[in-house]
């Protein structure tokens, strides 16, 4: 569907297109990472327009932001995000914060299953990759943050390892992109 957007491919101009396609996965990884951009809608948008080809390159950009924003909340230290309530003035948040802050991955899940004001967040934390992988595909989640926002988060929590939100990822992504791959469904056909 290249010809959708207007211009050839040419031996002479090839390595100019591939540079573009490059820059462009490269801005979308990025903005996938950042917290409220609708940047899967954008993913889609790119299949639609280019087909089923280039498929893989978004789906690999796609899995590429939401660990780009996971890492930067495993990075994130939690000294700085209470002191980040502190200043919003947010001290129940910022207390309870410090309180679970030097917990373990265990102590963190056992204290916020008690905590909880009902039922369903002890399920929730229980299967912490399904929630996670049905957050990420929940039409709307644009209102939690996004995938970025929702990785983020999940980064900063500590509750999930890194190889865990890897498979969970891997597999929450897969679904559309694999139905275009096995379909070949664009929106330009």
């Amino acid at each position: 569907m290249i010809d959708v957007l207007n211009f050839d491919i040419r031996p002479t101009n090839e390595e100019i297109v591939h540079r573009t396609l490059m820059t462009a996965a490269a801005a979308y990884t990025v903005l996938l990472a950042v917290p409220f951009v609708p940047s899967v809608e954008i993913g889609l948008a790119i299949i639609g327009l280019l087909g089923p080809q280039i498929v893989l390159l978004v789906y690999l950009c796609t899995v590429a932001g939401l660990s780009l924003s996971f890492l930067a909340g495993r990075l994130l230290p939690f000294s700085w995000i209470v002191g980040f309530c502190e200043f919003l003035r947010l001290r129940r948040v910022s207390d309870y914060l410090a309180k679970v802050a030097p917990m373990g991955t265990e102590a963190r899940l056992a204290f916020l299953a008690n905590q909880a004001p009902n039922r369903l967040v002890p399920l929730l934390l229980k299967h912490r990759h399904v929630t996670l992988a049905v957050l990420l595909n929940l039409p709307g989640n644009i209102v939690l943050g996004g995938g970025g926002g929702i990785c983020l988060v999940v980064g900063v929590s500590r509750l999930v390892s890194l190889p865990g939100f890897l498979v969970t990822v891997v597999f929450a992504v897969a679904p559309v992109p694999l139905a275009i791959l096995l379909f070949g469904v664009t929106l330009f056909t």
